[in-house]
């Protein structure tokens, strides 16, 4: 079974970040996860731009960022200029005026366009847009920070986005609270891809190669 795992680089220790990059590519990392947080849609500030295009310029894997802000647009040309195709962008609908538009500015600069699904944001409300983007993360915390509890009622969402997907050619992609138990249950129904933070990668005075290789040669995988 083949799945995709992203480094949640919010949670990569900051005063060594060029080797956590190089530690996690050699390690085989799929892809690395940018959390933007504007202060405003989310009460919290994470990554910068800068950070973005530091990283950018130290892999060549794909980099997936998600915008926590408000009214993306204004700023996607930032975003936009600093990625290379192959990169994805998720907004999330709920912060834009007309979030088609914005997808379709992704679309047209040859970025992968995703939405982003707050726990409190229904299916049904961001059900057309499933049929113009090729990747939706569902997040099973309230976004805003790392650490932070698994709220079990988004598995009905990710119950609802799997009838969904083969109909109109997305994948879904989990993040928040990853552990394991949760890999193991949600890749097999068909679930995509995991983004990694402190609950299975970060922080655990282990070599990354040894974790992500644990992960992928689990028995509930093969």
């Amino acid at each position: 079974m083949m799945i995709e795992l992203m480094a949640s680089m919010m949670c990569a220790d900051y005063r060594n970040l060029e080797k956590e990059v190089r530690d996690l590519d050699e390690g085989g990392i799929d892809s690395f996860h940018i959390d933007i947080m504007d202060g405003r849609y989310v009460w919290n500030y994470a990554m910068s731009l800068n950070d973005l295009r530091c990283i950018r310029g130290l892999t060549n894997k794909p980099l997936d960022v998600h915008l926590m802000v408000e009214h993306p647009l204004n700023t996607i040309d930032l975003f936009i200029n600093s990625l290379r195709p192959g990169d994805t962008i998720y907004i999330h609908p709920e912060a834009e005026y007309h979030p088609s538009t914005t997808l379709q500015k992704i679309i047209d600069a040859g970025i992968i366009p995703g939405i982003a699904i707050n726990p409190g944001t229904s299916v049904g409300t961001v059900q057309m847009l499933l049929r113009i983007v090729k990747k939706v993360l569902v997040m099973s915390v309230n976004p805003g920070n790392a650490g932070q509890m698994f709220l079990p009622y988004v598995n009905e969402k990710y119950e609802k986005l799997l009838l969904f997907k083969k109909e109109m050619d997305f994948e879904i992609y989990w993040d928040g609270a990853c552990g394991m138990d949760k890999i193991r249950e949600y890749a097999p129904l068909g679930v995509k891809g995991f983004v990694l933070g402190t609950t299975l990668l970060f922080g655990k005075n282990r070599p990354y190669r040894e974790i992500l290789n644990e992960i992928r040669m689990d028995d509930a995988l093969q």
